[in-house]
């Protein structure tokens, strides 16, 4: 069984994301109420639009980024990528406050929380595939492969 230690850093980021889902969730209401678009309409002035997806892309990515924080958090390292976590939530903040702004202004904060989402999805593939080596083959690749490069 897994401490509270072990995954407090992740536990953390889990919250942090989820009350940055529910703040684009209120933006979206807010912008709602500005620009008088009653559900269930999803389109109204181009300004409602932009918020309304920004918030609908950061929700759709959501799930993706809690699956491998975790993988990568419990089979890689807590201490990365929980802070790989905080730079992903922050490169969404930027990302909804720039698509909120301009179509364009979304560009270099998606390009920039990709890339984090990548290096979790790295991470996770990497410490499963380590961890699957150790539990049912018996074999510690970082040390095979680490003599084999001396």
């Amino acid at each position: 069984m897994m401490s509270e230690d072990a995954v407090v850093g992740l536990a953390a980021v889990t919250v942090l994301g989820v009350l940055q889902q529910a703040y684009f969730s209120l933006q979206v209401i807010y912008a709602r109420r500005k620009y008088s678009v009653s559900p269930p309409a999803t389109s109204g002035p181009p300004a409602f639009d932009r918020i309304f997806r920004a918030q609908a892309n950061c929700s759709e990515y959501f799930p993706i980024f809690l699956s491998v924080l975790w993988t990568s958090g419990v089979f890689f390292s807590q201490g990365v990528s929980s802070v790989l976590g905080v730079l992903y939530l922050y490169g969404r903040l930027r990302y909804f406050r720039g698509y909120s702004q301009s179509s364009q202004q979304r560009l270099a904060p998606l390009y920039f929380s990709a890339r984090i989402l990548w290096v979790l999805v790295g991470s996770s593939v990497l410490g499963v595939f380590l961890s699957f080596g150790r539990v049912y083959l018996k074999l510690d690749l970082l040390h095979v492969l680490g003599s084999a490069l001396v």
